[in-house]
């Protein structure tokens, strides 16, 4: 077992330094013998017995005696300890790949590969931008009615459904990816917009008006959103400017927002998100799979 166990080790050690190549070479000709039923020719075991021992030796003589007499148990456990080793490491970067955390998808513990967990951050539901927490295993599409909120629907069999507040950094970050998504691959699009900070619970009634009075422009309008200045989604005329550029009638939008039934509407969108079992933005659902904070674009793409 201490012959497969080294070759694993040098093997790898090898690759990156000529001294231990030797090696490396006499402990795969002790695991081909080894494999086909032969005894190890090379003494390769005993030699590396001999050195570890003798190196254990000049620290403790109980240590070394305690290795040497149990050198097989000891070869058997180092060797199912790197097997496992090699296993959840490449677990971890199997999930990195599919989900963007080494822990699996939407799985927010330590990552070795993304250390600060950018991709699962979230803006918290009644917090300012920044970390959030919840359980990202019940998010879910079940019994939410989609058809009241604004929708792209190209008759595609794949559906991208975005919920985000426009002032949140990891919204932002995320939008960008999923318009690459929608202009790559066919997919029906839903947007939904979620206030978590502070003053976006007033363009709530804007926004809806603004795409009960012009659907096709409403993109545009998120596009805008989405991208201008955080500071500016709070000045409600650097807001009026924008819809009057995009070439929306402001005045007749301002009455819709002063109308009883918009609130109906609001409330009512209000209602369907929260089934979501949403805590903080951006969540995105592809297919109905809910993802939790900005995944890299090969996680979106793959799900298509």
């Amino acid at each position: 077992m201490f012959c497969l166990l080294a070759f694993i080790v040098l093997g790898v050690i090898s690759v990156f330094n000529a001294a231990y190549r030797d090696l490396a070479k006499e402990a795969y000709d002790c695991v081909f013998r080894r494999i086909t039923l032969r005894p190890c020719n090379t003494g390769f075991k005993e030699k590396m017995q001999a050195k570890l021992v003798g190196k254990m030796l000049s620290k403790s003589v109980w240590a070394a005696r305690i290795l040497n007499k149990n050198f097989e148990l000891f070869s058997w456990i180092l060797f199912l300890s790197t097997i496992l080793s090699i296993f959840w490491a490449g677990k971890g970067l199997y999930n990195f790949y599919m989900y963007g955390s080494c822990n699996g998808l939407n799985q927010t513990g330590f990552c070795a590969l993304d250390p600060t967990g950018e991709n699962n951050k979230i803006s918290a539901a009644g917090a300012s931008c920044g970390g959030g927490s919840g359980d990202e295993s019940v998010v879910t599409l079940e019994g939410v009615d989609l058809s009241l909120f604004p929708t792209k629907q190209i008759g595609a069999a794949d559906t991208v459904v975005m919920i985000g507040c426009f002032a949140c950094e990891y919204t932002r970050k995320a939008y960008p990816l999923v318009k690459q998504l929608l202009a790559e691959h066919e997919a029906n699009f839903v947007f939904a917009h979620y206030p978590v900070k502070e003053g976006m619970m007033d363009l709530l009634d804007m926004e809806y008006c603004a795409e009960q009075q012009n659907p096709d422009l409403y993109w545009q309008l998120i596009d805008r959103l989405l991208t201008m200045d955080v500071a500016a989604l709070t000045d409600v005329a650097q807001i009026d400017g924008v819809l009057t550029e995009l070439g929306y009638d402001v005045a007749a939008l301002r009455a819709c927002e002063a109308d009883p039934q918009t609130t109906v509407g609001v409330t009512a969108r209000r209602i369907e998100l929260e089934k979501t079992n949403i805590y903080g933005t951006p969540l995105i659902f592809i297919n109905e799979k809910g993802l939790v904070g900005p995944k890299p674009y090969r996680v979106y793409e793959r799900m298509l």
